[in-house]
């Protein structure tokens, strides 16, 4: 409830049953003009006694524009009442209700902002934004609200001349009176997304007076305000540990079982709205931590109940909660040692058969950074997660395609064992190779040949190398060599390296097939490409040396001149490599001196 100001209770309404009616009359607007006409002689006086003849003016001009707007606007704006209504508040103080109150219907009027900022009405309604009369800090909010509303470099001055520790005083002193609360809110909520703004609350308690209003929010236009407010705060580091340290997580956790178990609740999207913000507040690595505490902290210990449950949304906040919490390698053997590798595999199996392709994409992504630790590795493999993943091979949706790729090559990373037994898996290769051919979707297209040569790098085997060229899949790694990317180059050169230096006899015919050679020639006598890539380029040229039927193309290929010119390269180690590759060229033998990565 408003509390009322002590002696007059300055608030009014208008008296007239009809704006309509009223403005049927020409003489109501003749009237309208007359009391403007006084306003500004009342404005120029400084007695108390013409108090009672301002509110009975101001009382008109409230009628007026809360009836027809647009006639009343005209007039109003050619009247130079801002000018007058400035002068009242700062004469007559026990006038600043019913002042703020017209301005605060004024300023509904688009058109009539802008008068009311070059009268300079902002910089003499902020002061009264101190005052302990509720009625007034109301109006007063409501008027600087509607006037700064969509104006950005309005808003930067009212932040400049301290208006966020104004407000988030009212909200402190006046937490349970509704409609200045709602006020209160609205404005920061219009000022939140200002740099300045945000680095103004993160000096002040703004953090614990939101948590508890969004404790007490009982409808859903409330929710939303203080949810849209607390998303942009969540974009600042600082104000996210804030938020975290007035533990807004624990309130977060109560709504989203109140909108779980409401389904007239969750119809309205306020679900998705505070996982988002969960989320938000993992972003921040402080905050993350601190919500983390090494596995005892209240969002961690929610996952298992909300990946477990049936609602998809609760499923995808539980499996992007694990990727955000992952992003630190303690906490990634944590979580593995706490058994929840085996609870994302369970959510990813649900969603196999046409399942919810943003859940699938966020418990892979969890599983990716789980798998970087070494040890992690390790006891993933043990634990079957390659052979449960392998279950969306048959998964047609290119992200899910592109994230399990990338979750299988994280895990395979330096484990020659589980490199071995996947890289003779016929359907995984079989898999790979059609992938490797999906040119409407570069980014899959990349990660299936990445694996391929992730296979041969970490076996080293030419049991590997066999089931790859039965798989058909060589001429990708080929094909690889000529990406964009460097590290992709790099890769494949690689891969090819060692399978040539293994078993070069069974792929010498896919090397020329697909022409390696050529390939190579290009990478090497291109200025553009790296000294690395050069190096390795070079390395596995000696490699296709001991084979005649390459050694023919090579050249063929005159590629002599081409490594004479790299012997006055920059780049010691590739002038190296070019005199090694040079002397073997040279030589009547086939001792190609194998280059094995």
């Amino acid at each position: 409830m408003l509390g009322s100001s002590r002696g007059r209770n300055l608030t009014f309404r208008a008296q007239l049953p009809s704006a309509i009616s009223f403005f049927r009359s020409s003489a109501a607007m003749d009237s309208l003009s007359q009391h403007l006409e006084g306003l500004k002689l009342f404005g120029n006086k400084d007695q108390v006694e013409v108090e009672e003849e301002i509110f009975k003016s101001l009382n008109m001009v409230l009628q007026a524009v809360t009836g027809d707007q647009q006639q009343s606007g005209k007039l109003l704006q050619a009247s130079g009442i801002f000018t007058t209504l400035d002068q009242i508040l700062t004469s007559h103080p026990r006038c600043a209700v019913p002042v703020t109150q017209v301005l605060a219907e004024l300023a509904k009027n688009e058109e009539l902002k802008q008068p009311c900022i070059d009268a300079g009405l902002i910089t003499t309604l902020l002061p009264l934004l101190k005052s302990s009369d509720q009625d007034l800090l109301l109006h007063a909010g409501r008027a600087i609200g509607r006037i700064c509303y969509g104006n950005k470099e309005l808003q930067e001055e009212l932040v400049k001349s301290g208006v966020i520790t104004l407000l988030v005083k009212i909200l402190s002193d006046f937490p349970e009176s509704e409609p200045l609360v709602r006020v209160d809110l609205l404005a920061l909520c219009n000022l939140a997304d200002l740099d300045t703004a945000k680095e103004a609350l993160s000096k002040t308690n703004v953090a614990e007076q939101l948590v508890r209003q969004l404790r007490r929010a009982e409808n859903q236009e409330r929710l939303e305000i203080i949810t849209e407010i607390l998303q942009q705060l969540a974009e600042n580091d600082t104000l996210k540990l804030q938020l975290v340290e007035a533990d807004v997580q624990s309130a977060l956790v109560e709504l989203l079982q109140k909108a779980q178990d409401n389904p007239e609740l969750e119809a309205t999207g306020i679900l998705k709205t505070i996982s988002d913000l969960v989320i938000s507040l993992l972003l921040g690595d402080e905050s993350m931590q601190k919500l983390f505490a090494n596995g005892t902290g209240l969002i961690y210990q929610k996952i298992s109940n909300w990946l477990m449950s049936q609602n998809a949304q609760l499923q995808l906040t539980g499996a992007l909660a694990v990727a955000n919490f992952a992003r630190n390698d303690s906490n990634c053997v944590k979580m593995v040692q706490l058994g929840i590798v085996h609870q994302l595999l369970d959510v990813l199996e649900k969603h196999v058969e046409e399942g919810d392709v943003t859940v699938q994409h966020a418990a892979l992504s969890a599983l990716r950074n789980l798998a970087i630790p070494v040890i992690n590795k390790v006891q993933m493999l043990e634990e079957g997660v390659a052979e449960r993943i392998q279950m969306l091979l048959r998964s047609e949706m290119p992200p899910v395609q592109f994230k399990l790729l990338g979750t299988l090559r994280m895990l395979l990373d330096g484990q020659v064992e589980a490199a071995e037994i996947l890289g003779q898996d016929p359907a995984l290769l079989n898999r790979l190779v059609q992938w490797c051919e999906a040119k409407e979707h570069a980014g899959v297209q990349g990660e299936a040949n990445r694996l391929l040569a992730s296979l041969l790098r970490h076996s080293k085997s030419q049991e590997v190398v066999r089931a790859i060229q039965e798989a058909r899949g060589m001429k990708y790694l080929v094909t690889m060599t000529t990406s964009e990317h460097a590290i992709m180059q790099n890769e494949a050169l690689i891969a090819l390296a060692i399978a040539s230096a293994v078993n070069l006899e069974i792929i010498k015919d896919a090397f020329k097939e697909s022409q390696l050679v050529s390939n190579l020639q290009k990478l090497l006598e291109d200025d553009m490409t790296s000294p690395e890539v050069k190096y390795k380029s070079l390395g596995l040229l000696c490699s296709l040396l001991g084979s005649g039927d390459l050694r023919k193309q090579v050249e063929e290929a005159k590629i002599q001149g081409t490594l004479e010119n790299l012997c006055n390269h920059s780049n010691a180690n590739v002038v190296k490599q070019a005199i090694a590759a040079l002397q073997i060229l040279k030589s009547d033998t086939q001792d190609s001196g194998l280059f094995f990565p």
